[in-house]
C-alpha cells in the first residue's frame, strides 16, 4: 500500500512506480497481490497514517479479497501497526519489514545470516510493547522469517544481548575482510566492485565476466553475499572482482548499517562499476538512488564506470538512457547486454584504461627449490614461462605484473 501527499502529475507517476516496485517486493517474498489501494492525504494521520476512514475501507477489503497481509509502502511506527492490526484482521507490515523479510530468506553465509539479524531485530526492538500474545503466534510466510519465533518471544533486554552478540562476531567479520584485504594489497591485486540497483543484471554480468556460477534471479535481492573472483584484463593484469548485495529506494537504515562489513567491499575497491539497467523505466532515478547510498557509505569519491546493461531489451533508436551519463559527470558510460556479450570487450579496456598502470614485465628468477611460497605467486598472478632445476636452485622465466616483480625483487 502506499502513502501519498497530494502533488503534480509527475509525483503521481512516481507513486504509480514505487507502488509497482513493492508489488515486485511482495513477489520476491512469495506473496501474490490481489489489490492495490492508494491513499492521498496532505499529511499522514498519527494513529494509523491513513486515517479512520480509510482504516475501515480497508478492513472491509481484506474480508472481501480475501487477504492475508496488507503491506504499505511507507515506513510505520509501531504505534501505527499496532493500531492497524487492532482494526483489520490482518498481518500488517511495511515496506522495511519486507525488505528484511527477503533479506532473512536470502542469506546463506554465516556472515549474511549474522547481518539480517541485527537489522530484524533493531527493527523488532521498539515494536515488542503492547504485542504481548501477538508476539508467540506460530506460523510461516512474510515478516516470520530470519530470527524466529523464540526471539520474537524474548523480551528488551534478552534482545539487546543478542544484539550486542551479532554486533560483536560481525566486528570479527570485519576484522577478517579487512586482513583479506590487507593480504590482496599486499600481492597487489586491484579491486572492481559492482553496484548498482537491485535487478540490475551485476551478477549476470559477474558471471559473463569471470566465468563464475553467482546464481543469477529475475527477483530482487537474489544475490546478497559477496563474492570476490579474479578477472583477467586485456593487458592481461590480474584484478580481483566483488559482487555486492543491489541497492534500493528507502534502503532501510538498519540494513545499510548492519551490512558494514559487506558494503566495505565497495568502499575498498579502486574502481566501481555502476551497473543500471537502461530499460526500466526509472533507470535515471535508480542511478541517483544508487548514488546516494554511495555518498553514505563514504565511496562517492571513487572512481566510477556506469555501466548501461541491458541493451537487448532496448527497441531500436530507443534513447532512454541518453540522460544517464550527466549523473556521473566524468564517468565513461558504456552500453552493454551481460546476456549476449554486446559492448563487453569495449567495458573491459575502458577498466584497463582507467585502473593505475600495472604493466606486465618478462622476468627471471634464481630460487631456493624449495621455495613453494614465491612459485604459487607466479603462477596466481603471473604466466611461467619456462622452470628449471639445478641442485638446489630453481630458474623461472615468468610474465608478471610490475607491482609484483618490484615487490619480489625488494624480498631478494
Amino acid at each position: 500500500m502506499e502513502w501519498k501527499r497530494r502533488s503534480e502529475h509527475h509525483s503521481s507517476l512516481r507513486t504509480e512506480e514505487s507502488l509497482e516496485e513493492l508489488a515486485e517486493l511482495s513477489r520476491s517474498a512469495g506473496a501474490e497481490v490481489v489489490e492495490r489501494v492508494i491513499q492521498a492525504r496532505p499529511a499522514p494521520e498519527a494513529a494509523t497514517l491513513i486515517g479512520q476512514g480509510k482504516v475501515e475501507e480497508l478492513a472491509a477489503a481484506v474480508h472481501t479479497a480475501p487477504a492475508d497481509v496488507l503491506i504499505f509502502d511507507h515506513d510505520l511506527t509501531p504505534t501505527q501497526q499496532r493500531n492497524l492490526e487492532k482494526a483489520i484482521d490482518a498481518k500488517i507490515i511495511d515496506r522495511t519489514q519486507l525488505i528484511l523479510d527477503i533479506f532473512a530468506s536470502r542469506a546463506h553465509t554465516r556472515e549474511g545470516r549474522l547481518q539480517v539479524e541485527l537489522a530484524q531485530l533493531n527493527y523488532m526492538l521498539p515494536r515488542l510493547t503492547g504485542r504481548g500474545a501477538e508476539m508467540s503466534r506460530l506460523g510461516g510466510g512474510i515478516g516470520t522469517r530470519g530470527p524466529g519465533e523464540t526471539q520474537l518471544e524474548t523480551d528488551r533486554r534478552r534482545i539487546a544481548k543478542r544484539i550486542k552478540k551479532i554486533q560483536d562476531e560481525l566486528e570479527g567479520v570485519r576484522a577478517g575482510r579487512a586482513l583479506h584485504r590487507r593480504r590482496r594489497s599486499a600481492v597487489p591485486l586491484a579491486t572492481l566492485a559492482l553496484a548498482g540497483y537491485t535487478n540490475a543484471g551485476k551478477s549476470t554480468l559477474f558471471n559473463r565476466l569471470t566465468q563464475s556460477g553467482v546464481l543469477t534471479d529475475a527477483r530482487m535481492f537474489a544475490t546478497l553475499d559477496p563474492t570476490v573472483r579474479p578477472l583477467v584484463l586485456p593487458s592481461r593484469r590480474r584484478v580481483l572482482m566483488s559482487d555486492t548485495v543491489g541497492f534500493i529506494r528507502n534502503l532501510p537504515t538498519t540494513l545499510v548499517k548492519a551490512f558494514r562489513a559487506t558494503l566495505e567491499e565497495v568502499t575498498e575497491a579502486a574502481l566501481i562499476l555502476h551497473v543500471v539497467d537502461v530499460s526500466a523505466p526509472s533507470a535515471a532515478d535508480h542511478t541517483a538512488h544508487v548514488l546516494q547510498v554511495l555518498e553514505e557509505i563514504g565511496a562517492s569519491e571513487i572512481p566510477q564506470i556506469l555501466v548501461m546493461n541491458k541493451i537487448d531489451r532496448l527497441a531500436p533508436g530507443d534513447a532512454s538512457a541518453e540522460n544517464l551519463p550527466r549523473r556521473l559527470p566524468g564517468a565513461p558510460a558504456i552500453p552493454i547486454s551481460a546476456v549476449t556479450g554486446d559492448g563487453v570487450e569495449r567495458l573491459l579496456a575502458t577498466i584497463d584504461q582507467m585502473l593505475p598502470l600495472d604493466p606486465i614485465v618478462q622476468t627471471k628468477l634464481d630460487l631456493d627449490a624449495g621455495d613453494g611460497a614465491t612459485l604459487a605467486l607466479l603462477h596466481q598472478f603471473g604466466r611461467v614461462l619456462t622452470t628449471r632445476y639445478h641442485d638446489d636452485r630453481c630458474e623461472v622465466e615468468a610474465e608478471i605484473p610490475e607491482s609484483l616483480n618490484r615487490r619480489l625483487a625488494r624480498s631478494r
